[in-house]
């Protein structure tokens, strides 16, 4: 049966894994520090590949569905979210050039660029937080990695979106603001999909396989390829350690929750 403690941890997850990304991106941003970006980028691959491998997937071929049919469904939610990227609905930018929005390179594009990053970054926190109400609907501990890991993947996205607004000519105060309404989504998203999921118990065991598939998309399809514009070896030796770390660090919270 589902309590108001469910309530409560979707309610906080949502909301401090929103502003926790935004506020930790505008950091880096202000700070000069967007060069460490590319190392946040490894870590969060490790966090959504571990989360995605280690807690989801175990936990969506539990339930009551068929291997083949929640197989079926992972498969389907990598191609929706293949069309939703192309849609500019779920790309991550982790620089201010993102190669999506290089046709409003211009700076004086009176904040067009600006305001498709906010449409788009709007709408993934919405179904972010979607993905977070199912997991913690399944089991607070599944809740918890899944958290963890949106955050993870969420503040080198949140750096270059601030970047990307800067460049459109908004201000520092607006582009904070206008980042932090948009993480306000995940919020929403949570508090919608936990009454809605209420009577649609069915559909908790789909949406997992769904958060499994985004987790998966996103590290593969989007950050992955980024690494692979550094080859020297240093490189990718940090970028290895850091997406083990990832992997490890997702590992001990879901080995800690459970015991």
């Amino acid at each position: 049966m589902i309590t108001m403690s469910t309530l409560s941890w979707i309610a906080a997850a949502s909301l401090l894994g929103g502003v926790l990304s935004v506020a930790c991106a505008a950091l880096f941003a202000l700070t000069a520090r967007a060069a460490w970006v590319p190392m946040l980028v490894s870590y969060a691959i490790g966090a959504l590949l571990g989360a995605a491998f280690l807690e989801m997937l175990p936990h969506a071929f539990e339930g009551g569905k068929s291997v083949r049919v929640v197989a079926a469904t992972v498969l389907a939610g990598i191609f929706i979210f293949f069309i939703l990227e192309k849609l500019v609905l779920w790309r991550h930018c982790h620089v201010e050039d993102c190669e999506v929005h290089d046709h409003h390179a211009d700076a004086h594009d009176h904040g067009r660029s600006g305001m498709l990053i906010l449409v788009g970054d709007s709408f993934h926190n919405f179904v972010d937080g979607i993905l977070i109400a199912a997991a913690f609907m399944e089991k607070t501990q599944l809740g918890i990695v899944t958290a963890l890991a949106v955050i993870a993947h969420e503040i080198p996205q949140e750096v270059g979106d601030f970047l990307i607004l800067l460049h459109s000519g908004y201000s520092r105060a607006r582009a904070f603001m206008l980042n932090l309404l948009s993480s306000l989504a995940m919020f929403a998203g949570g508090l919608i999909a936990y009454f809605a999921l209420q009577t649609l118990q069915e559909w908790v065991q789909t949406i997992i396989a769904l958060a499994a598939a985004s987790m998966i998309y996103v590290a593969v399809a989007d950050l992955i390829p980024g690494l692979h514009k550094r080859r020297e070896l240093r490189a990718t030796l940090s970028q290895t350690v850091l997406i083990a770390l990832g992997v490890a660090s997702i590992w001990l919270v879901g080995y800690l929750t459970r015991h």
